[in-house]
Formats: C-alpha cells, sequence, structure tokens
C-alpha cells in the first residue's frame, strides 16, 4: 500500500531502523534517532543499488515521488542514477574550485604583496561588496561581459561611476589571471569596454600634479614668497578643496569658529544648494591668520586693488606657475588629488562625493542635505588635514595603483 502523508506523520521510531514503503522503489527510512529519510532502491547492470532523496518533513511526499520519478527516468534511459549523482558532485566540486571568486581571491593573493595594505583592502572589500555577491559563484569560465557589466551597472545606479568602472577593470584583471593559468580560455572583459554601457563621466580639463609629487607642491605652497593672501588662500584651498570661485568670494560671515564651521551660501554654489565645509584645526589656524589681517573687511580674500572685490579667478593659478606648476596643476586640481587619496585610503564615497559638493540635489532635499553626514565628513576631514600634515613634514608616500 502506498504512503499517505498521516502514516508519515505518526510513524514512531522504534529500536532499529524501520522501513516504510511507498512504490517503485520508494520508501521512507525511520532511524532510531527520529530522523524520516527519503531513498530509492533501485537496480542496476544486474546489482541492486540505493539512492538519497532528502529528507521529510524538508521534502514531503510528493516531492520525494517527483525525485524517484526523475531519477527512474535516468535508469530508462541507461544512465545509473548514483553514479550520475556522484560525477554531477564532482563537476560542482571543479566549478567550486574555478568559481570566479575563488580565482578573484588567488589573483588577489598573487596581485596585493605589491601593494599598500590599504590600497589591497579596500580592493578586496569591493570584491566582496559588490562584485563577489553577484557572480562569485559563477565558474570562471563560463563568466560573460554582459554578467560583468550588470554588475557595474548596479554600482552605477547607486551614484558611484567610478568605482563602477573601477569594479569592472578589476573583473578584467581577475580574468586575465585566469586564462593566464589555464582556468579560462579566454578574458570576457575584454570584449566590451565599461563606457559601452555605463553613462559617461563629465571631462574636465583640470591639471593636477601626481599623488607622489604632493609633498613638494605643499613644501612650496608653505614657501611662497607672493601676497600672504594667496599663500593663505592655497592653504585653505589644500586643506578644503571647495571649488576656486567658492573659495576667493568666502566671506567672513560665512564662518562659524567656535563651530567649526563654513557654511557656504547656495548662492554661491554650483549646485545651488547650501553646503558645509567642516573645519580641521589646520584650517582654523589658516583662519586665525587671514583674521589678522582683516581689518574690517568682508571677504577672506579682497583683491588686490579693489579691497571690496574677491581676489581674481587667476591669483591662484598664477601663484602655481610661479612655483613651477606651469601647465601641471590647478586650483580645482585639489578636489581631485583629495578624491584620489581619500579613496585609497578607504574614505566612504558617499562622504567624499557629498564633501566636494558632487551630489544632485533637488528643491525638497536641498533643506537637509547639505548637513548629511556632517559628524563623519568632520572625522574625514580632520583626516585629511593630518595627512597633509604627514606629507608635508615627509612622511613616506605609497604609490597610487588604480585597482
Amino acid at each position: 500500500m502506498a504512503l499517505t502523508d498521516t502514516a508519515i506523520r505518526n510513524a514512531k521510531p522504534g529500536a532499529k531502523p524501520v522501513k516504510l514503503f511507498d512504490a517503485a522503489g520508494l520508501y521512507l527510512l525511520v532511524q532510531p534517532t527520529g530522523s524520516k529519510l527519503w531513498r530509492l532502491k533501485y537496480r542496476f547492470g544486474g546489482s541492486e543499488k540505493l539512492l538519497a532523496l532528502g529528507a521529510y518533513p524538508d521534502g514531503p511526499l510528493r516531492g520525494a515521488r517527483e525525485r524517484r520519478d526523475a531519477e527512474r527516468r535516468k535508469l530508462a534511459d541507461g544512465i545509473d542514477p548514483g553514479q550520475a549523482r556522484k560525477a554531477d558532485n564532482a563537476a560542482k566540486k571543479v566549478a567550486a574550485a574555478n568559481s570566479f571568486e575563488a580565482v578573484a581571491r588567488a589573483w588577489w593573493a598573487n596581485w596585493s604583496p605589491t601593494r599598500s595594505a590599504r590600497h589591497a583592502d579596500q580592493v578586496l572589500r569591493r570584491l566582496e561588496a559588490d562584485v563577489l555577491s553577484e557572480i562569485g559563484t559563477i565558474p570562471v569560465a563560463s563568466i560573460t561581459a554582459p554578467q560583468i557589466l550588470a554588475v557595474s551597472i548596479k554600482i552605477e545606479r547607486r551614484g558611484a561611476v567610478d568605482i563602477a568602472k573601477r569594479a569592472y577593470q578589476t573583473c578584467g584583471q581577475v580574468l586575465r589571471y585566469a586564462v593566464a593559468h589555464g582556468l579560462a580560455e579566454r578574458n570576457a572583459a575584454a570584449d566590451v569596454k565599461p563606457s559601452d554601457a555605463l553613462k559617461p563621466t563629465r571631462k574636465e580639463n583640470y591639471a593636477r600634479v601626481d599623488v607622489k609629487d604632493v609633498p613638494e607642491l605643499l613644501r612650496k605652497i608653505d614657501g611662497y614668497d607672493g601676497s600672504v593672501y594667496t599663500r593663505l588662500a592655497l592653504r585653505l584651498m589644500a586643506l578644503t578643496f571647495v571649488r576656486t570661485s567658492e573659495l576667493i568670494g568666502a566671506r567672513w560671515k560665512e564662518f562659524d569658529l567656535d563651530a567649526a564651521e563654513w557654511r557656504i551660501p547656495p548662492e554661491r554654489m554650483k549646485m545651488k544648494t547650501p553646503h558645509i565645509v567642516p573645519l580641521s584645526r589646520q584650517a582654523l589656524a589658516v583662519l586665525i591668520d587671514l583674521d589678522k589681517l582683516r581689518a574690517g573687511r568682508a571677504l577672506l580674500f579682497p583683491g588686490e586693488h579693489d579691497h571690496d572685490k574677491p581676489m581674481s579667478n587667476n591669483t591662484i593659478l598664477f601663484a602655481l606657475y610661479r612655483m613651477g606648476y606651469h601647465s601641471r596643476m590647478t586650483g580645482h586640481g585639489f578636489r581631485g588629488i583629495a578624491s584620489t587619496i581619500l579613496h585609497e585610503q578607504g574614505h566612504r564615497h558617499d562622504l567624499i562625493e557629498l564633501q566636494l559638493a558632487h551630489q544632485e540635489r533637488n528643491s525638497v532635499s536641498a533643506s537637509y542635505n547639505h548637513a548629511t553626514y556632517l559628524p563623519q565628513r568632520r572625522k574625514m576631514m580632520q583626516a585629511w588635514a593630518d595627512h597633509l600634515d604627514r606629507l608635508r613634514k615627509g612622511a613616506t608616500v605609497l604609490p597610487y595603483k588604480a585597482a
């Protein structure tokens, strides 16, 4: 008689295993411990064999019968279900050993020793958070360009365009490693470029020095022998990485030295929304020096001839020219330098973008977006100022290598 759900539920364990038969070789094995296991008895090549089909109640009676029928169809095709399962398990083990995640971790272990610990850790965390969670289980030899692009597009949708492109490039490095070690025949990431699917980023031709040249730049700023206003403007720009127009138009009423905040009003911002710049101890020191020169003026950086107007846009640029940075550095270049170093130091992308005032804002969110994550940004800005101090004093500068 075929089994019923009621009979299975009421089956009690005994001193020895008990077999409750259904039909076509399917039976339920009730263990003395109380566990109930589905088994399929069949014959192949003249021998009786046994195949496990799961446990009850995870596998109900109906499901067990469906699995039994599927295995018996293999028998009808001349396939031993037990051997087929072993071959399938072996294939899965091979696939797992050569999964994108396994190969990516092997690539990272090979790649990371020649990079700084901070940079290597950041690349691994990006892989784990954005890539491995999406395509980590796929065999590396089966990875396709659309699958990698899908990962990058998902990253892009949260506003991290640069990280989306870097993720694609890192996947390409992993696949090149796989090809070099005979784990894949080709690098699917080479079929397309990130720009084929990702939104283009607006290119701004603002020259900037390499990260390795920043210490010398900072020391040259300290030794600048031109106007004291220009020297202090360069220092404050390096510490705050605001836009040149935001810096030279700064007014004393925008600063709250007690709160250590610079609140730039919306009419002076590119995005037309207010922006808060947390002031590090070093930035406050610059402001104290500027206050000694204030003489009742409203502007931090008055023009040389007309003190009621801000210094010229070209003042910063010409000062950099005088220091030997013609075509190598602009005032805007400090923003790119800050973004690069802060990202490589592992600071959160969204905090960096907020402090750069890059995020799009609408009329509804404008009233509060400028204060988003302010405590975290304050901590980041102090860390940035401290880092500049170390660079200026001659700290070792680790080479920057893109992921």
